[in-house]
């Protein structure tokens, strides 16, 4: 129970320090994420991603193929444990379906990581604010 809720602080710091849930930057008001991306995903799941999770280091990320591997964090807070992310876009539309998100978590142990269960709900939980963020990319370039 105690890393469940370490774990849920982290994410939920996650969502307060990317600061673009449902504000975005400045410069993404002038950005049209339709025009403006060559890859084989759904544009604004991508832009989404990227912002959603933009605390986290990004390790690899492939338009063409989807995904975005994120690399290995600490929060303040949680010393000795760690989370890491995989977003996979799954579709050339916006749909809710078309995002999936993989968490993973380790805890030290006697210096050595190692793995770590992760609460069900934050995987579903990133990818509903993945889908809010691209929401609110898509209906700010129809306005």
């Amino acid at each position: 129970m105690k890393a469940s809720i370490k774990i849920a602080a982290a994410m939920t710091g996650l969502f307060a320090l990317s600061g673009c849930l449902f504000g975005g930057n400045s410069s993404d008001q002038n950005i049209s994420v339709a025009e403006d991306f060559e890859g084989g995903v759904n544009p604004y799941l991508w832009r989404a991603s990227l912002d959603t999770l933009d605390t986290l280091p990004l390790m690899t990320a492939d338009p063409i193929g989807g995904i975005i591997n994120y690399d290995w964090k600490s929060y303040p807070g949680a010393e000795g444990e760690r989370i890491r992310a995989t977003v996979y876009i799954l579709d050339s539309r916006l749909r809710a379906d078309g995002v999936k998100v993989s968490v993973f978590r380790q805890v030290q142990e006697n210096g050595t990581w190692t793995d770590a269960p992760v609460d069900r709900a934050t995987g579903p939980q990133l990818e509903n604010a993945i889908l809010t963020r691209a929401r609110v990319l898509k209906s700010s370039e129809l306005s």
